[in-house]
């Protein structure tokens, strides 16, 4: 059975004027279940991260000024919203609802996250609308367990996976592939295992073969336990954010790509959602659910 993490707190109403998409935390759910690909028993509601498994990426100062509502403006402005502490609630749920994908993924083969995909997280400091790292999280306590010895970070949001980047800059157990708009946020790019940076305006055919001519040799290179997979669909042509020029189905293809290749190639995957900013609403929940189809119909 495919099991999908998701929490009511997943959506967080932000103050009037802070525009992050929350809605489809609540109508993503809501439209996979009117249209059958999944059922109720599919879901599961993540606890809180504990600070234990947190500190394995966090530093404990990081951690200690979120628990204590001590971020100051500069570095809430970083993230793009204030802080509240009911944010660091939905933080920790959706980290603890990523490890808790891991988990399922490695006896089910995949396993997937309504939520997550927060990559702009450092150790030090949140930024990109991203206060814990959730792929870092459970990767560092999948390897702390001795359940793993190697990971890949397939990161295919369209902005740069600078947190997991930094954070593993320095460990080979980790190997961190982000395949991202060029010229898009962040401006000051980290250093990837892999960085492809692909043009404004790319369109399915070159988007798709750079993704081909790559994500094989890198899992065959990489051996990895597990795949966290970071299904984005900001790189499609209707999202305000994004500047790329794919369609919904080349999207939908990339995600039947690298669920094909993880089934060749024997590895689970742990997928969250990731980034979405289409002006309607139901480009982005479209998009979304064709993960959600793609992986039911290939694994289950």
């Amino acid at each position: 059975m495919l099991k999908i993490a998701f929490s009511p707190i997943y959506k967080y109403d932000l103050p009037a004027g802070h525009r992050f998409p929350m809605d489809k935390y609540e109508l993503l759910p809501q439209q996979l279940l009117y249209e059958g690909t999944i059922n109720p028993e599919n879901f599961f509601e993540p606890h809180p991260l504990s600070d234990e498994d947190i500190l394995l990426t966090h530093t404990e100062a990081y951690l200690d000024k979120l628990n204590h509502n001590l971020l100051d403006r500069k570095e809430q402005r970083a993230i793009g919203f204030p802080i509240r502490p009911e944010l660091i609630t939905r933080g920790k749920h959706i980290a603890q609802g990523t490890l808790q994908c891991a988990r399922y993924a490695m006896k089910h083969g995949v396993a997937m996250n309504i939520a997550g995909g927060t990559h702009h997280a450092f150790a030090d400091r949140g930024e990109g609308f991203c206060i814990f790292n959730d792929f870092a999280i459970a990767a560092n306590v999948l390897l702390a367990e001795g359940a793993i010895t190697q990971a890949l970070i397939v990161d295919l949001d369209v902005h740069q996976g600078n947190g997991n980047a930094k954070i593993f800059e320095n460990d080979p157990r980790v190997f961190t592939f982000s395949m991202h708009g060029a010229k898009n946020y962040p401006l000051r790019k980290e250093k990837s295992d892999l960085d492809i940076g692909v043009d404004d305006g790319i369109q399915d055919a070159d988007y798709l073969a750079l993704l081909k001519a790559h994500l094989p040799q890198l899992i065959r290179q990489a051996q990895p336990d597990i795949i966290f997979y970071l299904a984005g669909v900001d790189i499609i042509s209707t999202d305000k954010l994004g500047r790329l020029a794919v369609t919904r189905e080349g999207c939908k293809e990339r995600d039947r790509f690298v669920f094909e290749q993880a089934v060749a190639h024997n590895v689970p995957v742990a997928v969250s959602m990731g980034g979405g900013y289409s002006v309607q609403i139901k480009d982005i929940i479209e998009a979304h659910a064709n993960t959600f189809r793609v992986a039911q119909q290939l694994y289950f």
